[in-house]
């Protein structure tokens, strides 16, 4: 697998999202459609820079930022840059417990420690599973 095309530049796993894999899966996309309302037609996405920092479900019509800053300064991934970490890759509540997106920033210190085929091999779906599952420890 070519992990560096499907991780986003933000550090999300696009391999282990549900949407990319209802790509190849149709119970699992008939049941994201059914849980969260998204049409059948809509309920796949082929991975961040396969959409060019869009994401279609959510009816994007240009690049996030993180997409488009990365873009413009030539890096692969957010920890890659000297401005690591930046506004764009802030953590929001909103949608916290349904949306991983607060856990990019430890995925990319993670990525910069262990280098992206270790993380993605050994560590990223751990990440999420602890994300949605796990208990807070002190």
């Amino acid at each position: 697998m070519d992990y560096i095309q499907m991780t986003s530049p933000c550090g999300l796993d696009c391999f282990n999202c549900p949407l990319y894999l209802a790509n190849k899966n149709e119970k699992l996309r008939k049941t994201i459609s059914e849980r969260t309302g998204i049409s059948y037609e809509k309920a796949i996405c082929k991975g961040c820079r396969n959409e060019n920092g869009t994401i279609p479900f959510l009816n994007m019509t240009e690049p996030c930022n993180v997409y488009k800053c990365i873009e413009k300064k030539g890096f692969k991934f957010c920890c890659d840059c000297p401005d690591f970490p930046c506004d764009h890759l802030h953590p929001y509540a909103d949608k916290a417990s349904e949306v991983p997106h607060n856990i990019k920033v430890f995925n990319l210190c993670l990525i910069k420690n262990m280098g992206l085929e270790s993380w993605a091999k050994e560590k990223a779906e751990k990440v999420k599973e602890t994300y949605f599952k796990g208990k807070f420890k002190i």
